[in-house]
């Protein structure tokens, strides 16, 4: 099998249509790899590239992009996060954190974040794919992993374009091009050397996608993703997924609804650091996802469905979590048979390694419908 770097779909044209004075949106949404923050990672010399290759076009970021978190948490905030803010053309990065989880809810909240984004015919979006160790032998053996595999597969049902940056920044190591450390020194986050190395396979895509546009007719591809679009390869995937409003749940015990200052993307939590203090809220669906700024000085809980048996979240601590800052999604249930159900919770403390606190804060209440 010969892998492929880039792989061309729909054609990418909405941007070559901008006119002097009118403004392009960007949309990133990925994880650390793809965070704006630290300010070399890949979609910097992208924006780069745009801003130099149509001047006099203002050039916007909306960069959601936020560490340690996958497809199921985006898929509940592209509303808030990139489709409310005007993004018009949009790179999904998800094959790293996604890789550890089950094939089938993967698959599921990947689906459901590009059909929300799909929904807008306007919109367009390219996948992006970076590199973790797992990938290794796979990619040595001139093979796809499993998670690229099944990617792809939901890229061409819609089709969408998508870059295999891992794929060429291995490749520039392997002609001798960047040595490994340059490019990944810890096997997963990429230098300032390996983000250009990534922004660089997306702008060679993005050469093509500009002159394929010039020959390549639009008009089947649009109709192959209105199909698409009438038919999800999962029906039950996440593009109906919605935020409850904190307002809506009801507390027992000392609580406060609080604005969050300082943590990318969490607006308002409702939080205490009471240990017995008690929420519950009703949902029609088939399953609730909770949002959390999280670390070692959180505090865990203990759940229950229906009024049915208690279950306790235990959730690890790694070494290199702070004492908060972590936005990280607990996925309660997603197995429900769809209708009204109700949800408790108690804070508990937890007292498992690296729990330091009590402090419960809640950021997201996600239904499934």
């Amino acid at each position: 099998m010969t892998l492929s770097i880039w792989n061309h779909r729909s054609p990418v044209t909405g941007p070559w249509a901008k006119k002097q004075g009118e403004t392009l949106t960007l949309g990133f949404i990925g994880g650390s790899i793809t965070d704006g923050r630290p300010r070399h990672n890949w979609p910097e010399p992208v924006t780069a590239w745009f801003v130099e290759q149509l001047p006099g076009v203002r050039i916007a970021v909306e960069n959601a992009g936020i560490g340690a978190t996958g497809s199921d948490l985006a898929a509940l905030r592209a509303e808030r996060d990139l489709i409310n803010r005007g993004a018009e053309l949009v790179f999904v990065e998800f094959a790293v954190n996604d890789y550890d989880e089950p094939v089938e809810k993967r698959g599921r909240t990947l689906e459901g974040l590009l059909r929300k984004l799909l929904a807008d015919p306007k919109r367009q979006v390219v996948l992006v794919y970076t590199y973790s160790q797992p990938m290794y032998e796979y990619m040595m053996a001139d093979e796809k992993p499993p998670i690229i595999a099944q990617y792809e597969a939901i890229a061409e049902y819609y089709g969408l374009g998508s870059v295999w940056m891992g794929l060429h920044a291995l490749d520039e190591v392997k002609r001798g091009h960047m040595r490994w450390e340059e490019w990944l020194p810890d096997g997963l986050h990429p230098t300032n050397r390996g983000s250009f190395s990534y922004g660089t396979s997306v702008i060679r895509f993005l050469n093509a996608e500009r002159e394929r546009s010039l020959t390549v007719e639009s008009a089947s591809w649009v109709e192959r993703r209105q199909t698409a679009m009438e038919t999800p390869l999962d029906p039950r995937n996440w593009q109906s997924a919605r935020l409850l409003d904190l307002t809506e749940v009801k507390t027992t015990g000392p609580w406060v609804l609080r604005r969050l200052n300082g943590i990318p993307w969490i607006d308002r939590t409702l939080e205490t650091a009471a240990v017995g203090a008690e929420l519950s809220f009703s949902f029609h669906g088939r399953g609730v996802a909770l949002g959390f700024d999280f670390g070692k000085a959180s505090a865990e809980f203990r759940y229950r469905i229906d009024g049915g048996e208690w279950q306790t979240e235990s959730r690890e601590r790694q070494d290199w979590v702070g004492l908060d800052g972590w936005f990280r999604l607990s996925n309660l249930v997603l197995d429900l048979e769809i209708g009204d159900h109700s949800c408790e919770i108690e804070v508990i403390h937890g007292n498992g390694p690296n729990c330091q606190g009590t402090n419960f804060r809640l950021g997201l209440i996600g239904i499934l419908p």
